[in-house]
């Protein structure tokens, strides 16, 4: 094994089960509890022939997503997941000759994947600090050096839920050096509000060196097909065409995908759901706050509690599944004081909610 790929700590996904190995309500990997468009569906099942190898450039999906969100599918690429992607970004722009290594730059408390996309590579990962648990811009262009070559920006951020405004991701890409690539990571980019657009397709449309990479695994809820996409310059998508995997995208993939898009009232009720959700159980977080917890504001779907008082985040894991649902604990990315917790159904909410107030209020 190379040394470098020895150093990697391999992607540990959330969890649907308890310690004594009981099912749990599953809401510590983001998926969406409303599941999929029915049309996503219905294309899915429709697809025929098992045996016949998919359309290797995904022509139909990319056409699809540039007519939804008005950019040449030329510039458009399709991956097994936004994460292919995002490893093939890194690959493609980073490495190491020799002694000599690039650096991968992104800020603390980001996606786990580009510390191992950084390193799968050759190339060294860089942590910036970070701001109140959100990309801190000045740190981050404080930490590019001769060696930088790729910046990841997670937008909304995992696993924290924080939000760049879109000045300060132009601010950001305005300070980095043109041989630098940024990758603006907007696999929660739906749930944000139309007047809080970051500007990232924007960005990735007008210069020669910013990628933005999405996913249909998020809001569309089609996790289990594994499909994303991203869009850059036309050298960028040249450059990850030629390393991806061939035929990287199932046939029933690009059909749920090419529904899914093509269903967007489904994707608005999705964020209807999930906003009003978010907001009901952030406040009932803050509510606790004179008893220890506290919520990092988000704007994906997914809220970021901090045990911050005498019960910690172990106990609260651990009440949690004693009630029959799975979230996040994340010690290994730095935040043994916090549970992420992605927004369920209503029911699903409110018991979360209750669990969470009888411990703490019983602890004081």
């Amino acid at each position: 094994m190379k040394p470098w790929i020895s150093a990697i700590h391999a992607y540990v996904p959330g969890k649907s089960s308890g310690a004594d190995g009981r099912p749990l309500i599953k809401l510590s990997a983001n998926e969406n509890p409303l599941g999929c468009s029915a049309a996503a569906l219905e294309a899915r099942s429709k697809v025929a022939g098992a045996a016949v190898y998919p359309d290797p450039d995904a022509k139909e999906l990319r056409s699809a997503i540039g007519t939804l969100h008005g950019i040449d599918p030329a510039r458009i690429v399709c991956g097994t997941g936004s994460d292919e992607l995002l490893n093939l970004a890194a690959q493609g722009y980073a490495g190491r000759d020799g002694d000599a290594c690039d650096e991968v730059l992104f800020s603390r408390y980001s996606f786990a994947v580009y510390d191992i996309a950084a390193r799968r590579c050759g190339a060294v990962p860089v942590e910036a600090a970070d701001k109140d648990f959100g990309c801190d811009v000045d740190a981050l262009l404080g930490a590019v050096t001769e060696r930088t070559r790729v910046v990841f920006l997670a937008n909304p951020n995992n696993p924290t839920g924080t939000y760049l405004p879109a000045s300060e991701v132009a601010r950001l890409h305005a300070g980095l050096p043109s041989d630098v690539l940024l990758v603006v990571d907007q696999a929660y980019g739906e749930y944000l509000n139309a007047d809080e657009d970051d500007g990232g397709l924007a960005l990735a449309a007008a210069h020669d060196n910013v990628l933005v990479t999405r996913t249909f695994s998020k809001i569309y809820g089609l996790a289990g097909e594994r499909i994303g996409w991203a869009t850059g310059a036309v050298h960028i998508v040249d450059t990850l065409n030629r390393i991806r995997g061939p035929f990287n995208v199932t046939v029933s993939g690009q059909a749920a995908a090419i529904a899914a898009a093509e269903d967007q009232a489904f994707v608005d009720a999705a964020r209807e759901h999930n906003t009003a959700e978010l907001a009901r159980f952030t406040a009932t977080i803050e509510a606790l706050g004179n008893h220890g917890l506290r919520a990092v504001p988000s704007k994906a779907n997914f809220l970021l509690v901090l045990f911050e008082g005498a019960v910690s985040a172990q106990e609260g894991l651990n009440a949690l599944a004693n009630a029959g649902y799975a979230v996040r604990h994340l010690p290994g990315q730095g935040l043994p004081q916090a549970l992420r917790i992605t927004i369920g159904k209503a029911d699903d909410m409110d018991v979360i909610a209750e669990t969470l107030r009888d411990l703490v209020e019983g602890s004081a």
